[in-house]
């Protein structure tokens, strides 16, 4: 049972199917000083930031949860404010890691976006399937002005707009149950953009993960309740009250469940590779 004032009880029981699996499918990182990050940084500790798109298979279709950095990234940096041109690390993008584990692209329903920003989106450039996104953050990445990449990497793709339909899901006041089972549950979070989601994965009892996309930019967020300096919050966030409050609904949850923030590598610790053998493509 779950309480919208940022507090939970026990975690909300899911059925998901025993083959249910998930893998990350890191494809760079971009550099960027801690005081940038959240608040209390300091300027001479570096965070490399993740771009990590999260594979989730289940039996009736696999998703990624954001698609990293595509084949074009470098032309998608060059489309940017040049302010915001951190010095990137690009490695092999989802697409190509997918294809080096012999994944079966038939069983990819889409990408589903935590929000339409470009290091989320550039690696669309090379995924030929949709995009499932909320009304509120297509609209938002379609009138956007200084990110113009979603609008070039989704130009062709099908999208696929869902609503909140279901009830109030661990402190947050509606989703979405993607297959119907609790597995892959999708609550929106419309602070950093105003479209953003939060998506909770449930493997087992034991194996529980929050996304929460940008929600956060580091763990510290989470851990020591930091927000984003009052610069880049006025820069960056759409409401950032809204940050705060959902900030707090997702660390009260912190005992329950790993935290994911898009783009802190510690988060994905314990999250495997995909690589080749039967993990790739279906249950040992």
């Amino acid at each position: 049972m779950t309480k919208n004032d940022g507090r939970t009880d026990a975690p909300t029981a899911a059925a998901p199917p025993r083959d249910m699996k998930i893998f990350q499918l890191p494809t760079g990182t971009y550099e960027t000083p801690a005081a940038l990050a959240f608040q209390g940084g300091r300027f001479r500790d570096r965070r490399h930031f993740a771009a990590t798109a999260v594979l989730v298979q289940h039996p009736r279709g696999d998703v990624l949860i954001d698609a990293g950095f595509g084949a074009h990234a470098q032309e998608h940096i060059r489309m940017l404010p040049r302010f915001r041109r951190s010095p990137h690390t690009l490695g092999a993008t989802a697409s190509e890691q997918m294809d080096t584990a012999g994944y079966d692209r038939g069983r990819l329903l889409g990408v589903l976006l935590t929000h339409s920003h470009w290091d989320h989106v550039s690696g669309l450039d090379s995924l030929d399937v949709p995009i499932l996104v909320p009304r509120e953050e297509l609209a938002y990445a379609e009138r956007s002005r200084g990110d113009r990449v979603f609008q070039r990497v989704a130009a062709e793709h099908e999208r696929r707009v869902y609503g909140f339909d279901g009830p109030a899901h661990r402190g947050f006041d509606a989703s979405h149950d993607l297959h119907g089972d609790g597995s892959v549950v999708i609550v929106p979070a419309p602070g950093h953009t105003t479209g953003s989601v939060v998506v909770f994965v449930t493997l087992g009892p034991d194996r529980r993960f929050a996304f929460i996309g940008d929600l956060a930019w580091q763990l510290d967020g989470i851990t020591c309740g930091a927000q984003r300096p009052l610069l880049m919050r006025m820069l960056a966030d759409s409401d950032p009250a809204q940050i705060r409050r959902d900030l707090d609904r997702v660390s009260a949850l912190a005992q329950h469940m790993r935290i994911v923030p898009a783009h802190d590598t510690r988060g994905y610790g314990d999250i495997p590779l995909l690589v080749p053998g039967p993990g790739a493509d279906e249950a040992p």
